[in-house]
């Protein structure tokens, strides 16, 4: 490690403790509420005072002194990111000012915006480890659909989980973490490093955010992390081809398959609209349970935290030594599966029809 890249990591954890410290600090006194999360009644809410949603703003200006730093140095610099990143944190940036996008019209500029991603960096799949679904991604237009519907559930997964101290930043951490070695042990060491500085960013907002939250990611920020773990795990695996498809379902899957879930309780089980928010999540039903049993709601809420990740961590651990075997994977990510349904069905009946709203 040269003397450049400790100088760019000091420039990085500085420059977030001030500017949470400091800058946020004017910031919120000025903005008249309007990056403050003071709906407490909402499905999603589970925190007991009106909290800063402007942490988002600090990673991503994090990232702009990053991509910055690069250019100025002479390095490679990953314009996908940059122009993607910033895309997606101004359209959570709206929602966090409450200017009030309709679901449907988020849903539409999100679908834009990935499709000139994907086509732009010819961000496509060809290898899924299932046959038949190879064959129809030789097909461009379907090609398209694949790689975007995988993204837009990834993203959406990220701002899903965001609302507990911590569950989202470590979470993304796991992820980034196990991205970044795969890259340095395999030879793509930019990429590693790029990943890594993204790694210390996050960091630095987890002081603000975990155990104890003063700061929230928002819309922006979520959105932001959520694309970059979008955009790092298909470099990744454009750069590895080595390594199984499904070793990455089962990095991602509970992002994924938590969108996907949500969508089909609410279209097929409950007949309503999966655009519109409730509290019947997995981390929701948690985090209920945990404050019958301890009556404590700060507690409960960065346990929900603690919990979720450290049950991820441990199972993401084995999947390490068999990434490059697609069969292993394969079966494996089915344990995931098996142990989220059988989680979420165990806390819907701890927690009981009548609170389960």
């Amino acid at each position: 490690m040269d003397l450049n890249n400790l100088i760019l990591f000091f420039i990085l954890i500085s420059f977030g403790l001030f500017f949470y410290k400091y800058f946020l600090l004017i910031l919120n006194k000025y903005s008249l509420k309007l990056l403050i999360d003071d709906d407490l009644k909402k499905p999603q809410a589970f925190h007991e005072f009106p909290i800063s949603t402007s942490g988002g703003i600090g990673i991503f200006f994090s990232f702009l002194i990053l991509c910055l730093y690069l250019f100025l140095s002479k390095q490679i610099i990953y314009y996908e990111y940059l122009s993607f990143c910033t895309l997606f944190f101004i359209l959570g940036l709206i929602d966090d000012l409450k200017l009030n996008i309709r679901p449907k019209l988020r849903l539409i500029l999100m679908i834009a915006l990935l499709i000139v991603l994907v086509i732009s960096n010819k961000f496509y799949v060809e290898n899924t480890g299932i046959k038949f679904l190879n064959r129809f991604l030789e097909i461009d237009i379907f090609a398209l659909f694949f790689v975007c519907l995988c993204f837009l559930f990834i993203i959406n997964g990220s701002n899903l989980i965001d609302g507990y101290n911590g569950l989202l930043g470590i979470h993304a951490l796991i992820i980034l973490i196990n991205l970044s070695f795969i890259n340095y042990f395999n030879g793509n060491n930019n990429l590693a490093f790029f990943i890594f500085c993204e790694i210390l960013i996050i960091l630095v907002f987890l002081k603000y955010n975990f155990p104890k939250a003063t700061l929230f990611l928002g819309d922006s920020g979520s959105y932001f992390l959520g694309i970059f773990i979008a955009i790092s795990t298909i470099k990744t695996s454009i750069a590895n081809p080595e390594i199984s498809p499904f070793y990455f379902c089962v990095l991602l899957f509970y992002l994924f398959f938590e969108v996907f879930f949500s969508f089909v309780r609410k279209i097929f089980v409950e007949k309503k609209s999966p655009l519109f928010p409730d509290s019947k999540h997995l981390h929701m039903l948690l985090y209920k349970i945990l404050v019958k049993k301890n009556n404590d709601k700060l507690k409960s809420n960065y346990y929900v935290s603690v919990v979720i990740n450290l049950i991820y961590l441990i199972l993401i651990i084995p999947s390490i030594f068999m990434m490059k075997n697609g069969l292993l994977c394969k079966y494996y990510s089915l344990i995931f599966f098996i142990i989220y349904i059988f989680s979420y069905k165990i806390a819907s009946k701890r927690i009981g029809k009548k609170d389960n709203i």
